[in-house]
């Protein structure tokens, strides 16, 4: 696949989601935000219609075998909305994610996928952010948008530049 537009990396949720837009050319978030559910479903629809084409990519719930409640119901229903509002959105695991940025699945959580973030646009946080004044690719970012950016770098370096091999885009 060549490499000619935006990559969009979602993370969603019961209520809000998470979403970043990044620039291919430069590798430098573009927008980002956290937005309720009906909201980004619209922005979905926007990105589907777009005559540029931005390629999205969502994080997919797996199953671990162990009971889940009412809130990973009610994100797969989202997931399944978004994935048929664009018909040509890739699913992305938290797996998959834990793999490519940081090389294994074990202890690997928010934090440590945020870090990886950090390490891969600056190394370290003050180029990586930067400042107000002189902001870095990933100035902004917060909270739950950190894993929408590992979706969005995950999908981009397996499935967009065919760099990396071992995630399975479904």
């Amino acid at each position: 696949m060549s490499i000619e537009y935006d990559i969009i990396g979602i993370d969603p949720g019961t209520e809000v989601t998470a979403w970043v837009r990044l620039d291919y050319k430069c590798l430098r978030v573009k927008s980002h935000g956290i937005e309720g559910n009906s909201t980004v479903l619209s922005r979905i629809l926007e990105w589907r219609d777009d005559p540029r084409k931005p390629l999205v990519a969502v994080e997919m719930i797996e199953s671990f075998g162990m009971p889940v409640g009412k809130e990973i119901f009610e994100t797969v229903w989202w997931i399944g909305r978004y994935c048929q509002a664009n018909e040509d959105m890739k699913r992305v695991t938290r797996r998959d994610v834990k793999m490519h940025v940081c090389g294994q699945t074990r202890g690997v959580n928010d934090s440590v996928i945020r870090q990886a973030m950090l390490d891969r646009f600056g190394p370290g946080r003050e180029k990586a952010v930067g400042k107000k004044s002189s902001p870095g690719p990933l100035h902004g970012i917060r909270k739950d948008e950190w894993q929408a950016l590992g979706v969005a770098v995950t999908f981009y370096d397996c499935c967009v530049t065919g760099s990396v091999k071992e995630v399975d885009l479904t």
